[in-house]
């Protein structure tokens, strides 16, 4: 792998992290494309250049849980645990991130192998999933815009939120498109569905980034500089995928992305069945 072909994949794993359209599909369809086959450790790294991404995004809002929630700890020695979590909308975003978290935490250990048989074979997975991520994103559109923001979502809303989290463990179910839908249904505000969406991100990234941490520095060390300049990619494209989908997502439909996810898949389908003759 060249110092360009890293970059794109920096690019693409950046953008396609925030946009409801598959990081993991396209990190695989990209290096076929090119030619390469990047290392799970570099995908790895690539996932925490989007990591610092979001943490700088919403650094003022993450400081402000990370204070609250170390506030909380306190309130539950003093036996006052309730009436500071329903004083205070960031101690309770703060637990609810924890209380998300949990499904997909749960499904990443047991079902790991699993799933990383599935990113290893044919390219028709991915393609189906992303077909379904269009589908979800599609409906999504259609539902009522919901009133529940950062002061009165409940556990309901969080531990929904959650396991669409943990369904896009799969090849090709977008993350971000896959929480934001199901925030959407379940009576989110747009922009506030796209920002739990984001810092809910945060620790699965983390905890996968941990979880690989033993492969990176074998790889850092065989092919430095153009690894370390994918990394830079990922953080730089992801900042900017974040800005815009905030963005997008109070002004216009996500409409565009089901088109795109229900076309990227129907071709990669195409493409792969073509393939076996």
């Amino acid at each position: 792998m060249d110092i360009l072909q890293a970059i794109i994949i920096g690019i693409v794993q950046g953008l396609t992290e925030f946009l409801p359209v598959s990081s993991s599909a396209h990190l695989v369809f990209i290096q076929r494309i090119l030619g390469v086959e990047s290392s799970l450790s570099f995908n790895v790294l690539l996932h925490l250049g989007t990591l610092i991404a979001v943490l700088w995004f919403f650094r003022w809002d993450i400081l402000k849980m990370l204070k609250s929630w170390w506030l909380s700890i306190g309130d539950i020695l003093q036996g006052r645990f309730r009436q500071g979590f329903l004083e205070d909308p960031y101690k309770r975003l703060a637990w609810y991130v924890i209380l998300a978290t949990i499904p997909v935490g749960i499904v990443g250990v047991l079902f790991n192998d699993s799933v990383e048989s599935l990113f290893a074979g044919a390219l028709y997975v991915p393609a189906f999933f992303l077909f379904v991520t269009g589908t979800i994103l599609y409906l999504s559109q259609r539902m009522a815009s919901g009133n529940v923001n950062l002061h009165n979502i409940s556990a309901k809303e969080s531990l929904w939120m959650g396991l669409g989290q943990a369904c896009a463990i799969l090849p090709g179910l977008s993350r971000s498109g896959t929480t934001i839908a199901a925030g959407l249904t379940i009576g989110l505000e747009k922009e506030f569905a796209a920002k739990f969406s984001f810092i809910l991100s945060i620790p699965a990234i983390f905890g996968a980034f941990l979880f690989e941490l033993k492969d990176i520095g074998s790889a850092m060390d065989s092919n430095f500089l153009p690894i370390f300049l994918g990394f830079v990619a990922a953080i730089i494209a992801g900042y900017f995928a974040i800005k815009w989908m905030l963005d997008l997502i109070q002004n216009k439909s996500l409409d565009i992305f089901a088109y795109y996810c229900w076309a990227m898949g129907i071709l990669v389908f195409m493409g792969s069945i073509a393939h076996l003759f």
